[in-house]
């Protein structure tokens, strides 16, 4: 009897709480860009999913320069991408080759948005967006 007590109690300490754990919603809006014009440029990163979606349409100027070269280019679009964090920062997984890849890398609490380039082990990192509006949830599951 003692025994199943103590199993209760260690149950309802332990278990329980994580039963209702939180998870972070980012949602990063308004985002300008160094080198394309966007109606609409926003990053949401889910940090319990650990993926980042961004939503995207293009100004017609932009959508016009990039439809000349690729015609699969979409006006308005969706892109979903695994995310993991790394000393307090979020990246994109890496894209490419082992030799040359790139990620998107995010920092809490910044609203800039930087690729982080690697080519034969070597790393540079570039500012590709500043988002004007930064929005915090927390989602209780």
């Amino acid at each position: 009897m003692r025994k199943i007590k103590y199993l209760l109690s260690l149950f309802f300490l332990i278990i329980l709480p994580y039963e209702n754990l939180n998870s972070e919603i980012i949602i990063m809006s308004k985002c300008d860009d160094k080198q394309d014009e966007f109606l609409k440029n926003e990053y949401i990163l889910n940090l319990k999913e650990l993926i980042m979606i961004r939503n995207y349409v293009y100004k017609e100027k932009t959508y016009q320069k990039y439809r000349l070269t690729d015609l699969s280019i979409k006006k308005s679009n969706t892109y979903v991408r695994n995310i993991y964090e790394e000393d307090g920062k979020i990246l994109t997984h890496k894209h490419g080759y082992p030799q040359f890849y790139t990620q998107i890398l995010f920092e809490k609490g910044n609203q800039e948005i930087y690729i982080k380039t690697v080519l034969n082990g070597v790393e540079g990192i570039s500012k590709i967006s500043k988002c004007n509006k930064v929005e915090k949830f927390d989602k209780e599951s």
